[in-house]
């Protein structure tokens, strides 16, 4: 039972964004990616997850081939993530926005839910309770009625992060997801995710507040120029000379 990323290659014209890069990531385990601007981390996730096709290799979810699958596809298999740009629904609430989510996962058809139907508002009611529940976990519930708009930028990302956890995922793809916090924000959001690795969800961290990453994962890789440079337990990369000269400076 693993998320495993087997040798995998993408090119935009000569340029190699992602060049026969492995990794692997177990359930409930924090696994970090680092690496400079333009190592080519956003592309791998994009590739991860079927927003950008690969040219070799191929992704593999607990022994489910997705490397031809849609985002969709991706998703279903169990693989969610967030973007290093909030993507939320601005002017909508923060409970509407988690609901978003869930719903996908509803069982009436979108007929019954027009005509208002009993069958349809019974659901509703319940994805709306799971969404509020989701909220209570990451301590939003407060929040609940707010338009995303009118949040900080720290409780947007909670509320992103909790819309990708509320899709039920084994798997979960964070880009650069304490970009713009404060100290208090970050140490918040690190123990929201040891909660969720602690539930069994396998977390891929790409971030560079490098104190975030050493303090959370048990294993880090570091990406350079499409290539993985290093790889390895987060006192054994530290002291990596390839990755002070590529990426921590000297």
């Amino acid at each position: 039972m693993t998320l495993d990323i087997r040798n995998v290659g993408r090119r935009f014209g000569g340029v190699r964004a992602a060049e026969a890069v492995s990794m692997t990531i177990e359930p409930g385990q924090i696994v970090g990616l680092i690496g400079p601007n333009g190592a080519g981390k956003s592309t791998l996730v994009n590739l991860i997850t079927g927003v950008l096709r690969l040219d070799s290799g191929s992704v593999v979810v607990d022994g489910q081939d997705v490397s031809e699958e849609t985002v969709v596809g991706v998703s279903r298999a169990g693989v969610s993530r967030t973007f290093q740009n909030i993507r939320l629904l601005r002017e909508s609430t923060v409970l509407e926005n988690v609901a978003l989510s869930l719903s996908r996962f509803a069982q009436v058809s979108t007929l019954a839910c027009v005509l208002g139907l009993p069958s349809a508002r019974s659901e509703q009611r319940d994805i709306a309770a799971r969404a509020m529940a989701f909220l209570e976990q990451i301590g939003m519930a407060s929040f609940a009625h707010y338009r995303a708009s009118e949040l900080s930028y720290g409780h947007q990302r909670r509320v992103e992060i909790a819309r990708a956890i509320a899709q039920r995922p084994k798997y979960i793809l964070l880009d650069e997801p304490v970009a713009g916090m404060n100290d208090v924000e970050a140490a918040e959001l690190g123990e929201l995710l040891r909660t969720f690795a602690g539930e069994g969800i396998g977390i891929l961290l790409i971030e560079h507040n490098m104190g975030f990453v050493y303090s959370l994962c048990s294993r880090i890789y570091v990406l350079s120029t499409g290539k993985i440079l290093a790889e390895g337990a987060p006192a054994d990369v530290s002291r990596n000379q390839l990755v002070i000269d590529a990426y921590l400076g000297a």
